[in-house]
């Protein structure tokens, strides 16, 4: 796995992006005490169940395989002249 540049700022980003899309597609908000983990995973598996992510192979899937995942995926879905990309 390649480290991305930014990769952190990337993360909240994405993370950010994911759980407003799944707001909108009915889901219930995270809430303060879920676990960083919990998130991560839970968005995810909505990405990957929508086809918006290309889903890991099942023994790959641990917590930094899937936060790398989301990061790829943001980085395609942020215009090329964003900040974080610079």
């Amino acid at each position: 796995m390649k480290k991305v540049k930014n990769e952190a700022a990337l993360l909240k980003k994405a993370m950010v992006v994911a759980e407003r899309y799944a707001v909108k597609r009915g889901y219930k908000p995270f809430s303060d005490s879920d676990s960083a983990k919990h998130k991560v995973e839970s968005l995810y598996r909505l990405l990957v169940h929508d086809k918006l992510l290309t889903p890991l192979p099942e023994d790959k899937e641990d917590l930094a395989s899937l936060k790398h995942r989301l990061v790829m995926w943001i980085m395609k879905q942020l215009p090329a002249d964003h900040e974080l990309l610079k």
